[in-house]
């Protein structure tokens, strides 16, 4: 995975908040919640280097905005609400810069998920005006959204714009492939598809795999719905990678996405994986996991301390019960575990 830029706010070089936001930018979602979470119950305790008067809530500010993230990702608008929280009274003037810019970019992200866009754009320029390092998510891209959702087009299009040229020769390809994305929904006239297929190759730089789902799924719609740009093939096999990385994370609301692209499509889609194991017995969903991992069948059995026979008899009944043929179909349905 590449070196991501990271906020000057991290904990150190190897901080537990640095590890959480390592884990959200890499797109391993449930991971970085159940960091955040025990990070955040935990106090947030341990020194960190914002700017100077910054330094007793800054840490707590940036881990309550990443969980928000993380648990809108997730689809728990409730979970996210309690995480946001502690972020009000941190988003006040007396605040430090670093801890008003992390709380005002949660805030921010909670108004857009409850569609409150005239608030959420008030928390991203106020994220701006701040003057904190708003790494872990460009103040700029959410903005360009809530002022196009807010009948700003233009406005909207001209900060896109702003956030690709600032980040177009910067370290953090993250944020440049962030402004692409929201360059093409902001200004049609762009050519999106173009612009998409940019952001792609950027982001494919970045080790996050969500991001890389997101702007597949976008470029998903407009090969789909596009006049003079459908091309029904490579739309649906960028649907189906989008799939399965939202099924293994069990990302509530980019799973639905995909899914009704993939209806427009003709296309069925695959359940989330919580959905599939909640099919198997535990028995079934070890030997599943280890079978997607590669492992034969006298692997299986050595590993589980078990017979062949046994193996293949729970093999059977997980490829009935998920109505599938053989081990290949594993690999759409459940992530694998070969350890």
């Amino acid at each position: 995975m590449p070196t991501l830029a990271s906020p000057t706010v991290a904990l150190g070089n190897d901080g537990p908040l640095l590890a959480a936001w390592t884990s959200l930018r890499a797109g391993e979602i449930r991971t970085a919640a159940g960091q955040l979470t025990a990070l955040l119950d935990g106090g947030v305790d341990e020194p960190h280097d914002g700017p100077a008067g910054d330094t007793a809530y800054a840490g707590r500010a940036l881990g309550a905005a990443m969980l928000v993230e993380a648990r809108l990702a997730l689809g728990d608008l409730s979970a996210a609400q309690a995480a946001a929280e502690t972020l009000t009274p941190l988003a006040e003037d007396g605040a430090g810069p670093q801890t008003r810019t992390a709380a005002h970019l949660g805030l921010g992200q909670l108004c857009e998920a409850a569609g409150d866009h005239a608030e959420a754009l008030r928390h991203f320029l106020a994220a701006g005006d701040a003057g904190g390092d708003d790494t872990f998510r460009p103040w700029r891209t959410g903005a360009a959204l809530a002022m196009v959702r807010t009948g700003r087009r233009a406005d909207g299009a001209d900060l896109a714009r702003e956030q690709v040229d600032r980040t177009s020769a910067s370290a953090d390809p993250h944020a440049h492939a962030v402004g692409l994305r929201t360059l093409a929904i902001t200004e049609p006239a762009a050519h999106p598809v173009d612009v998409l297929r940019r952001a792609r190759l950027v982001a494919n730089t970045t080790g996050d795999d969500r991001l890389r789902a997101q702007i597949d799924a976008d470029l998903a719609a407009h090969l789909l719905l596009a006049p003079g740009q459908r091309d029904l093939a490579e739309a649906v096999t960028l649907l189906r990678a989008a799939e399965m990385y939202a099924g293994r994370e069990g990302l509530w609301p980019l799973h639905t996405r995909v899914t009704r692209l993939l209806e427009v499509a003709g296309e069925s889609a695959r359940p989330l994986e919580d959905e599939t194991l909640a099919l198997l017995t535990p028995a079934e969903r070890r030997v599943a996991r280890l079978a997607a991992g590669g492992l034969t069948n006298r692997q299986i059995a050595e590993k589980l301390l078990v017979t062949v026979k046994g193996v293949e008899w729970h093999l059977s009944r997980v490829y009935r019960k998920l109505g599938i043929a053989s081990r290949a179909g594993l690999a759409g349905l459940i992530a694998p575990r070969a350890s």
